[in-house]
């Protein structure tokens, strides 16, 4: 795919302009083709933030917004990539080719299978420009590519989630390719197969599903979660590992835990010294018998995620507060508890008023650093918590 030389010199030198403001300005360079052009640009600038990497290479060239919204993020994308090896994988959803061009560096042979022809053609322009030459590039769709292979290390693939019609969906035999479907050929190919579904997803359902789940990665990149990852495998496994990975920056934190029945977690009778909220992937594993054994503490109700300890439980995945006051929601315990407070940062946990609510009742304007938790407690009482934050 080659991009004209007055649109390439126009896309390098407004780049960093206003797409809207630009695209109303298209009848004074009659020699630019303007889509192209703005296509780029906005592309680019979405990179700077979702592909930092690929965004400072020159030439790249990117697609149209829906496979840039769908395409991995740089962090997600290193983070399957160290997960993988071995002499040859195949992405049988290629798309714009993130996920391909960071997992192929770590075998000796890969193959992006993609059955649009233009992210064909964009991806052999850049995987040349990054100097991924064992990549090979397949348009084919992935139920057909498949069969044409030998056995492979790894299969990789990110199932498209929208209907014909473009809704979004989330169950896995409603995505494309059909996963559950077509299990039993990926499994002839290749020794493990790695699977990205939607966050939204049920584990426990999927996991019944695709049958052979050796290991779950729960995702999250500064505390938002992702990406859900199941890896398969030929033999089922009684209880699969979930592996809840948080990703800030270059620091990565991993809390793991073998999937089956959870027991009953412990509960407080009221919130104590320290309170901890944990980060999105454990949140999103609903572990809390697990976490309450790993780090001694309890949970301050069965529908809240919040846990609370009377001893400081160290390297505690999330956030961790010191509680300076608890009150009920009567006037006078309201007035001691949040004292001459002009501001706060207030969360609610399985509680009946939301944040914008909640601070136009209590008359706090937002930031500081004081923390205000709204929940509910084990025997149902309706409690305000006053925190500082440790980390």
């Amino acid at each position: 795919m080659k991009i004209p030389e007055a649109t390439c010199r126009f896309i390098a030198e407004h780049r960093n302009d206003d797409v809207k403001a630009l695209a109303l300005q298209s009848s004074r360079h009659p020699d630019v083709d303007m889509l192209t052009a703005l296509t780029q640009i906005e592309a680019w600038q979405h990179a700077t933030e979702k592909l930092p990497r690929w965004a400072a290479t020159e030439g790249i060239i990117y697609p149209r917004r829906i496979s840039m919204e769908q395409c991995s993020s740089q962090p997600t994308a290193l983070y399957k990539a160290s997960l993988m090896g071995g002499t040859a994988f195949a992405d049988l959803t290629g798309g714009f080719g993130i996920d391909c061009s960071y997992i192929s560096r770590h075998f000796d042979k890969g193959y992006y299978i993609e059955r649009n022809d233009e992210l064909c053609e964009i991806a052999t322009h850049n995987f040349a420009l990054l100097g991924l030459h064992h990549i090979e590039v397949i348009n084919s769709n992935s139920e057909q590519a498949v069969n044409n292979f030998e056995r492979l290390d790894w299969i990789y693939l990110d199932p498209a989630r929208r209907d014909g019609a473009g809704k979004k969906v989330v169950a896995l035999d409603d995505c494309e390719p059909n996963i559950v479907a077509l299990r039993p050929t990926l499994l002839e190919k290749a020794e493990r197969i790695m699977v990205k579904c939607s966050p939204m997803l049920d584990i426990t359902a999927a996991c019944r599903q695709l049958r052979t789940v050796s290991d779950i990665h729960i995702v999250s990149v500064n505390n938002e979660c992702k990406e859900l990852l199941f890896i398969l495998t030929a033999e089922e496994c009684p209880a699969p590992t979930v592996h809840c990975v948080n990703i800030k920056e270059d620091e990565k934190k991993e809390y793991t835990f073998p999937l089956g029945e959870e027991e009953i977690a412990t509960y407080a009778a009221d919130a104590e010294q320290y309170l901890y909220e944990p980060n999105a992937s454990i949140q999103k594993a609903g572990c809390p018998a697990s976490l309450c054994a790993a780090y001694g503490i309890k949970k301050l109700h069965r529908n809240s995620n919040l846990y609370t300890s009377a001893i400081l439980a160290e390297n505690f995945p999330g956030r961790t507060f010191e509680v300076a006051a608890v009150s009920s929601f009567s006037k006078n315990e309201i007035k001691e508890c949040i004292g001459g407070l002009k501001k706060a940062n207030i969360t609610v946990r399985n509680f009946p008023e939301n944040v914008q609510q909640l601070r136009k009742r209590l008359k706090l304007g937002d930031g500081g650093d004081i923390y205000l938790f709204a929940t509910t407690l084990a025997d149902g009482r309706k409690v305000l918590i006053r925190c500082g934050k440790l980390k």
